[in-house]
């Protein structure tokens, strides 16, 4: 199935790997907030288990360094995409609350990057990411 939306998320690629899925986790979060209809259903085992809902659509996981990082982050607000992102700043911290406050210290252009997740038309994000590579 094809979607009109598209999920993208883009992790700098220098972390470390517990830092690559901390910052995909986080994000993931965010992005499920966009819109009420970028979660599908709950699920629901054969034994009557419940499960959370989860995205209706893939997520399409890129590799980005910094640069490419700072361009996907201009190209996404310039094109009025939902968009979470995550600093690097924001691992230094233990809450939400310092989380905001670490982000609105920072001019959108002097932010640290660590990444971005991206939804909206598939158009829109596949010009917000393009030239980034999917993350192996």
């Amino acid at each position: 199935m094809r979607f009109d939306t598209k999920i993208a998320v883009v992790v700098r690629e220098d972390l470390a790997d517990w830092q690559k899925l901390n910052v995909t986790a986080f994000l993931a979060g965010g992005v499920a907030h966009a819109t009420e209809d970028v979660v599908g259903e709950a699920y629901e085992d054969g034994s009557g288990n419940r499960y959370l809902a989860m995205f209706r659509e893939p997520v399409l996981c890129f590799a980005a360094d910094a640069e490419g990082l700072s361009k996907a982050h201009g190209r996404a607000l310039s094109r009025g995409l939902a968009t979470a992102l995550y600093t690097d700043e924001m691992f230094a911290t233990d809450n939400d609350t310092d989380n905001r406050a670490a982000v609105r210290a920072v001019e959108a252009e002097k932010l640290s990057l660590a990444g971005l997740a991206l939804y909206g038309p598939r158009n829109s994000v596949d010009r917000a990411v393009k030239g980034l590579k999917l993350h192996r």
